[in-house]
């Protein structure tokens, strides 16, 4: 009974091209597949010493491998790519955050720029202090 109810709609979707397309993996892969772009997409607005430089390069290669890959399969999965190239993409720029915060100077700059808005605050409260007794004395 199960197994003929089960036919039967298989039987229906395949009949149908557009759901025949949205039930096959050729859509539901890259559609699933599309949590590690965003992910790497969202990533860009969180600290750069965050970012772990090997899981970068390792997702950058996969993402190319797969762009690859989802052209040379028959047929072409255009969706596949697209996720990938957007993976790609992400990746690059996560990789570019990485490298300029280890390697181009965006740490010691982050760090200079925090002693001058500490040494900022110290002035500024030493005057704040300093027009406070200028006030008690008068």
């Amino acid at each position: 009974m199960a197994g003929s109810f089960v036919k039967a709609l298989n039987a229906k979707i395949r009949a149908n091209p557009t759901l025949s397309y949205f039930c096959s993996t050729h859509f539901i892969g890259p559609a699933s597949n599309f949590g590690i772009p965003i992910a790497a997409v969202m990533d860009t607005y969180k600290s750069p010493d965050m970012i772990s430089g090997s899981m970068t390069a390792s997702l950058f290669v996969y993402a190319g491998t797969f762009m690859r890959y989802s052209l040379a399969i028959t047929p072409k999965n255009y969706l596949l790519f697209a996720c990938h190239a957007l993976n790609a993409g992400a990746q690059g720029t996560q990789g570019y955050r990485w490298l300029k915060w280890h390697y181009w100077g965006g740490k010691e700059s982050m760090e200079a720029l925090e002693m001058t808005n500490v040494d900022e605050i110290a002035e500024d409260t030493e005057l704040a202090a300093s027009g406070l007794n200028g006030a008690r004395k008068a």
